[in-house]
C-alpha cells in the first residue's frame, strides 16, 4: 500500500464537517479487522483508511497545524501501513483493572521477540515481526505494532475459505488461538492484493 501524504489529509474544517460519517465508516471497516485472541489480546489490522483516520483524529485532538508537525505525524503513522505482501496489525494487551496493569503486562515480556504471534494456515505458519522499542527490561507497552510477511503460497492458503485459519499466540506467559471469520479473511485479502 502507498504511504499517506499531506494531499490525502482533509483540511481541519472539512474533516470536522465529515467526521461523524467517516467515524461510522471506519468503525464498520474495523468490525471485520478486529479479533480477540484469548481474553487479554486484541489485534486490529491496519490499512490506509484506518491509519488515515488515526492521523486525522490526532491532528484534530492535538490541534496540529504546523506543516512540519503534520509531516511528523504522517511519517510516524505511515509505519503502520502494510507493505507489499504483508499485513500490519496493532496488538493491544487489554487490562481493565488498573491494579493489575503491571502484573498482566509483566506476563507478556518477550512477546516481541521470536516466533510468538502468527497465522496458522494449514500446516504453515506466518509469524509476526514486531516493531522494536516497545519493551525494556523492566516494563513493556500495552500496544505493539506487528507485521506479517506473506509468501505467495501462504496468501493462496489464506484465500481458501473452505479451510480454517487461526491467529495464535504462543508465549510463555500467554497462550491463545482464534479462528479468523470469513469476512475478516476477505478484508485481509484485499490488503494482500
Amino acid at each position: 500500500m502507498k504511504p499517506l501524504t499531506v494531499q490525502d489529509l482533509l483540511p481541519a474544517d472539512q474533516y470536522e464537517r465529515s467526521r461523524d460519517e467517516l467515524r461510522r465508516r471506519i468503525i464498520g471497516l474495523k468490525e471485520h479487522r478486529r479479533i480477540a485472541v484469548g481474553d487479554l489480546v486484541t489485534l486490529v489490522f491496519e490499512n490506509r483508511d484506518t491509519v488515515l483516520f488515526q492521523i486525522q483524529e490526532m491532528i484534530r485532538a492535538e490541534h496540529i497545524v504546523a506543516p512540519e508537525r503534520i509531516r511528523e505525524e504522517l511519517e510516524s503513522y505511515n509505519e503502520q501501513i502494510p507493505g507489499s505482501q504483508e499485513l500490519s496489525a496493532t496488538l493491544f494487551i487489554e487490562v481493565t483493572d488498573p491494579t493489575k496493569v503491571k502484573s498482566v503486562l509483566d506476563r507478556f515480556h518477550g512477546i516481541d521477540t521470536g516466533q510468538t504471534v502468527g497465522f496458522q494456515l494449514g500446516n504453515q505458519q506466518v509469524y509476526g515481526v514486531f516493531e522494536q522499542g516497545r519493551a525494556k527490561e523492566d516494563k513493556i507497552s500495552a500496544v505493539h505494532y506487528v507485521r506479517f510477511p506473506f509468501l505467495d503460497n501462504q496468501k493462496a492458503q489464506l484465500a481458501k475459505l473452505t479451510e480454517s485459519i487461526e491467529i495464535f499466540i504462543h508465549h510463555s506467559g500467554y497462550q491463545a488461538r482464534a479462528a479468523i471469520p470469513d469476512k475478516m479473511r476477505e478484508s485481509l485479502l484485499q490488503d494482500l492484493a
